[in-house]
């Protein structure tokens, strides 16, 4: 009787976090939309000074005690809480993995004071970066405002940052994926559905501020024809080997910037604003993050010359913008140099009598998808990003074909996705992990791991932990000794919070090191 009973019962569980997901994504789509609206705003207004300093000079010195001041307001934005430097994705990704702790009412205010400031001055950063950390944010504050500890509390992150991806790119299946793929590592069902439930609302929320158009919207005359489909291949070598030399670049950058003994890390970005002089006087639309520069190259009619150096000064200020740790992420500028390459190969394509230069369009779009797929080494999240944000589904086979080829080329080559390895670069402060209370740890058993097929009682497992349960597909069991472990299984492990980190590392080098069957 008490079975039968227990049958009729339902589980809410996943009902109650979708309708907390409703609520964050609420909260996010405000905050990133105004973060978004606030940008572009003051990107406006940087384009109408650098115009203005072309009939009055004298202007330039207004011009450098407004970088001055702007450098030391975001100097101490950042002096008051480091973890708001760069993109913010790396932290993210830190704090779900329990490797690092961030105050998320410090993070939110400055980080968008900070991120305005910055973008809106147009370096080339993006905000899609300083969004998921934005989200993230509200989703730890709503967390923490609703009492959830564990694993609520990080549903409730990664929700969050879902949404803020979701909210700056107008693309919520993506925004999901991203956070599943690159930052979380992790599938779960509650994960997945709370994610999802917070970025269509936050989409919804941002599409009432900027209208129903895709953000990339370009207008294309035909999908590609099969028999141009061997340029694909091409273009997919060429954006692996331009991906490495930006993730090379990007990563070594601060090493430069810390030579430069006299100047206080915080204020780094003086650099970058004095830099940003010439550009904006010469190159003004090429300001920001790249938005407009893109939609722009589906109908400009530019040489192969000019296209070149538009990426090189793409490339070299992007990564002078990141380097000197502000504000500000790398997510919009990755695509937009694919966008120059894409123009940049179309256009030598076309040249060379290949294919029509009606074509160059869909090369540009495709280009997007393959730079982004092998620099975060997030090829689904790329296919699907480029999809929604352009608005069509005619682009998913040559989209995969290029990301698949790009993504290989950079893996071949040792390149590590960008985010995890700016996440190797940070140093935790172990003083900011705390908390004792009982936490679950979820590890996905891969296929070809070398937990896969053998029994529990076969591992050493780490002390300080207990596996619990097993999840298969939507049923879980509780493992015994003789329990097998499949591939696609989920271990779920619990430990304290602050072991979390180091429980999961010590998993993953069992896994590396046992001995094969």
């Amino acid at each position: 009787m008490e079975e039968t009973h227990k049958k009729l019962l339902f589980d809410v569980t996943r009902l109650r976090f979708i309708l907390k997901g409703i609520v964050v994504g609420i909260l996010v789509g405000i905050v990133v939309s105004l973060f978004r609206l606030a940008i572009e705003k003051l990107i406006l207004v940087s384009k109408w000074g650098f115009a203005q300093i072309h009939n009055q000079p004298w202007l330039v010195l207004v011009w450098l005690l407004v970088a001055v001041l702007i450098s030391f307001i975001v100097g101490k934005l950042i002096q008051g809480d480091i973890d708001i430097m760069g993109s913010g994705i790396p932290q993210v990704e830190g704090q779900l993995a329990g490797e690092l702790e961030m105050n998320w009412w410090s993070v939110l205010w400055r980080k968008w004071l900070g991120g305005v400031l910055m973008i809106g001055a147009g370096l080339f950063l993006g905000r899609e970066g300083p969004s998921i950390q934005l989200g993230s944010a509200v989703g730890q504050g709503f967390a923490e405002k609703t009492c959830h500890e564990g694993t609520g509390r990080r549903v409730l992150i990664a929700g969050g940052a879902a949404a803020g991806l979701s909210a700056a790119f107008n693309a919520p299946i993506a925004g999901t994926l991203f956070i599943l793929e690159e930052v979380y590592h992790n599938f779960s069902p509650l994960v997945w559905t709370t994610s999802l439930a917070a970025a269509l609302t936050a989409n919804a929320v941002s599409m009432a501020f900027f209208g129903l158009t895709p953000v990339l919207h370009m207008t294309y005359r035909t999908s590609l024809p099969l028999k141009y489909y061997p340029c694909l291949l091409l273009m997919g070598v060429v954006l692996g080997l331009l991906g490495y030399l930006y993730q090379y670049l990007t990563l070594n950058v601060n090493k430069v910037y810390a030579k430069l003994k006299w100047l206080p890390r915080q204020f780094d970005s003086l650099i970058a604003l004095a830099l940003l002089l010439p550009i904006g006087l010469l190159w003004p639309n090429t300001l920001g993050g790249g938005n407009s520069l893109i939609i722009s190259l589906g109908h400009a009619k530019l040489s192969l010359l000019v296209l070149f150096g538009l990426f090189v000064l793409r490339l070299g200020f992007s990564t002078i913008s990141y380097g000197s740790g502000v504000p500000g992420g790398i997510f919009l500028p990755i695509l937009t140099l694919g966008a120059v390459l894409g123009a940049l190969i179309g256009k030598a394509f076309c040249l060379l009598g290949i294919f029509p230069d009606y074509l160059i369009v869909n090369f540009i779009i495709y280009a997007m998808a393959g730079y982004f797929a092998c620099i975060s080494k997030a090829p689904f999240t790329a296919i699907l990003l480029i999809t929604e944000m352009v608005g069509s589904l005619s682009h998913l086979m040559p989209l995969a074909v290029v990301s698949i080829i790009a993504y290989t080329v950079v893996d071949v080559l040792r390149g590590r996705p960008i985010y995890e390895a700016m996440l190797a670069n940070l140093r935790p402060n172990p003083d900011q992990i705390h908390g004792t209370y009982e936490d679950r740890l979820e590890f996905p058993v891969l296929a070809g791991s070398k937990l896969q097929d053998r029994q529990v009682r076969d591992i050493k497992w780490p002390k300080d932990c207990l596996l619990i349960s097993i999840r298969r597909g939507e049923n879980e069991q509780i493992p015994h000794g003789d329990t097998v472990i499949r591939s696609g299984d989920t271990l779920i492990i619990l430990t304290n919070y602050e072991q979390r980190a180091k429980i999961r590392k010590q998993i993953n080098f069992i896994t590396q090191n046992l001995s094969a069957k």
